[in-house]
């Protein structure tokens, strides 16, 4: 266990810094860990809250700005509190074109959320992406690991009911 005062954080509980202290002791003099170590906390959080990268800074005996400076940089690192499922959705022309701008209505109308946004209840996270490389399959919307192809407006609400 490392000898620093932990931050009261609602989304950290003491199983999780348990973890997150683990982690820190494993890379503590292990040049160039920093990245691992984000990479782990965030999986065991979620995401990486300011308290908890100000705790990895003090651990590590790295300062701040490099730490924040690598969880800025590197777009797998999220500062903000992300769904137990993502929904990627494909912006490209063959999706577009298919009709992809009417789903994204019907799920942000339904779940009140926009791109880069979580729902309140964190069951989801929406995405942009560019190309998911199924154009044969457009419009395609991407759930977790899960590809979903010819996605109309009129099915996307069945196909996310589908993730608790």
């Amino acid at each position: 266990m490392l000898n620093i005062v932990k931050p009261d954080h609602p989304d950290i509980s003491s199983d999780m810094w348990i973890q997150i202290d683990n982690l820190i002791n494993d890379n503590r003099n292990k040049p160039g860990a920093l990245i691992a170590v984000l990479r782990k906390s965030q999986d065991v959080v979620g995401y990486l809250p300011s308290p908890l990268m100000d705790y990895i800074s003090v651990g590590l005996n790295i300062s701040k700005s490099e730490v924040y400076g690598v969880a800025t940089f590197y777009s797998l690192f999220s500062m903000t509190p992300k769904g137990r499922h993502t929904i990627k959705v494909c912006m490209g022309t063959a999706c577009y074109v298919k009709g992809i701008k009417e789903t994204v209505e019907r799920i942000s109308n339904q779940y009140h959320i926009g791109f880069g946004e979580t729902t309140p209840d964190r069951r989801y996270s929406m995405e942009s992406v560019r190309c998911l490389g199924a154009c044969g399959l457009a419009p395609v919307v991407v759930i977790g690991q899960n590809t979903h192809g010819d996605v109309k407006a009129d099915n996307i609400l069945n196909i996310l009911e589908r993730y608790n």
